[in-house]
């Protein structure tokens, strides 16, 4: 939960990101939340999806991010997206925190 978001945040802040906005949600029922919005250097919006397992069975935190969760995070993107006066590039990445260890995949999945 909050502590692997946090942990996901200083990584991706290192990394030279900049935070937009922590736990977007859509307004309603059955809408969709995104953990982590953030800015890379180049300009490029990114949604960050943070998974915390404590083990790698099961295919690990970033395999649990199924289409329907992908479906709910680009339709809060979309949402999110509406807000702003210019459309930037935006990609999707995942960040897993398994045993304490970080992993950011960057263009995990896409709004196809």
């Amino acid at each position: 939960g909050d502590a692997a978001e946090a942990l996901a945040l200083v990584h991706l802040q290192r990394a030279g990101l900049v935070l937009q906005q922590r736990n977007y949600r859509t307004p309603g029922r059955g809408g969709g939340e995104i953990d982590l919005i953030m800015r890379a250097p180049d300009g490029t919006c990114v949604f960050v999806e943070v998974r915390q397992r404590k083990t790698a069975s099961h295919g690990g935190a970033a395999a649990s991010v199924t289409a329907a969760k992908q479906h709910r995070i680009v339709f809060a993107a979309r949402h999110y997206l509406m807000r702003l006066a210019s459309l930037p590039p935006c990609r999707f990445d995942v960040v897993s925190v398994e045993a304490g260890v970080v992993q950011w995949l960057q263009a995990a999945f896409d709004a196809g």
